[in-house]
């Protein structure tokens, strides 16, 4: 078996075409634990590991797996974006001073009224961000 046969196999499933960057990034995204990451970070690690690949790459990349599901973007603010690897119903802290982020269980929180959605329009999801201060 090919060393990254099942993140081949991940990206086909997911109806992407496993292109030599897709598989290199992928490898940094889901090689391991779950995680929160920025385009910027991601290029970084990206280029430590001689992965050669523009920042317009990384983030059209990181469109394309949220797109079809295999990762989750979270906005914590008008300018900044992470990237989530864990794809289940779940929330998070967002630590301000450090820019870290980190999960809350999706039982942790309680929501016990939502305004009905728009005309033509359902409600895909929730998500709670708690902003702290350090």
């Amino acid at each position: 078996m090919r060393p990254y046969s099942h993140l081949l196999v991940q990206l086909r499933e997911a109806g992407l075409r496993p292109t030599r960057q897709r598989l290199a990034l992928a490898k940094l995204l889901f090689e391991g634990d779950d995680r929160h990451v920025t385009a910027e970070a991601l290029h970084a690690e990206a280029q430590s590991h001689n992965v050669r690949v523009s920042l317009a790459t990384v983030y059209n990349t990181l469109h394309q797996f949220t797109d079809v599901g295999l990762l989750r973007e979270i906005a914590v603010d008008s300018s900044r974006s992470y990237f989530d690897t864990n794809t289940s119903e779940h929330h998070h802290f967002y630590f301000e001073k450090s820019g870290r982020l980190e999960d809350i269980a999706g039982d942790q929180i309680e929501i016990g009224r939502l305004p009905a959605a728009p005309t033509g329009t359902k409600l895909k999801s929730v998500d709670v961000v708690l902003r702290l201060q350090e």
